[in-house]
């Protein structure tokens, strides 16, 4: 293969996975415009629909997959081919959670990116829903089990939700204004009767630490802060099933692989293993 066309196969896995032509001029430098272009021009060349085009990016047809699988392996041979003596750059991986689970993981980081670092991570905090399937990250943890087409999902430890405080606080709520459950909750429970509001849920829990008042925290949040107490029962209709989902293909490149296999470690109950379930 020429020069020009491994260059558009360098390019093509790049849109991959980004998921679009303007995620992946970041990381390419090259423009939009450029990327659609070359793109139409490696379908051309191959004989062969590579993309379904979106307003919200390029989803990768069947041909595209099987490119990007392919592709995969042979970047990697010569990855280690090219390798210096200071060994290659570290392969990326995107994780999103909402703010609690992101807090949780933050000090087991060296557990996740392996000890020394193999991988290279990117925590993406967002109470929102990423898109997996057009690679805004690789690695969602959910609140629901994933029912979008070509995501796989594995059942992690249950999550509850419980009032907590700092001794001697008083039993009045800090209340989250967000659109989250367990904000909607606070609102429709607590309405306007609040010793204090923040929109940030992790506010709440640094103004329990303070002794301000109580906050509807995750067990796994609360129960691991010795200064706050329990102030009651977990809330039964906040309680859900927390879930690992990423793409259907990306799960078997090794490197997401080996942080689907940690990050499970520390997140799924303690009884063992569920195995990994695909997506509706």
């Amino acid at each position: 293969m020429n020069e020009k066309g491994w260059d558009d196969l360098q390019l093509f896995l790049a849109v991959a996975r980004e998921g679009g032509l303007s995620p992946a001029a970041r990381v390419t430098g090259r423009s939009p415009a450029t990327l659609g272009r070359r793109m139409l021009a490696l379908e051309r060349s191959l004989g062969r629909e590579l993309f379904n085009r979106h307003d919200r990016g390029y989803a990768l047809t069947a041909d595209a997959r099987a490119l990007l699988a392919e592709l995969t392996g042979v970047e990697a041979q010569i990855s280690r081919a090219t390798a210096t003596s200071d060994g290659p750059d570290l392969p990326l991986v995107k994780i999103s959670a909402g703010s609690w689970t992101t807090l949780a993981l933050m000090p087991r980081i060296a557990e996740i990116a392996g000890d020394p670092a193999d991988t290279r991570l990117r925590f993406v905090m967002n109470e929102a829903q990423l898109d997996i399937a057009h690679r805004e990250v690789v690695i969602g943890i959910r609140n629901s089990r994933p029912t979008e087409p070509g995501l796989a999902g594995r059942k992690l430890a249950r999550v509850d939700f419980v009032p907590y405080a700092a001794k001697g606080a008083p039993d009045r709520w800090i209340k989250v204004v967000a659109d989250t459950p367990s904000a909607r909750w606070l609102d429709k429970s607590v309405g306007t009767d609040a010793i204090c509001e923040v929109t940030a849920p992790r506010n709440s829990l640094d103004l329990a630490l303070q002794g301000v008042g109580m906050a509807l925290l995750p067990t796994f949040v609360g129960d691991a802060l010795p200064r706050l107490q329990r102030r009651g029962d977990p809330v039964a209709e906040l309680s859900h099933d927390r879930w690992l989902a990423t793409h259907d293909d990306d799960r078997h490149l090794p490197h997401v692989r080996r942080v689907i296999d940690r990050l499970c470690d520390l997140l799924l109950p303690r009884n063992g293993l569920d195995r990994a379930e695909p997506g509706n």
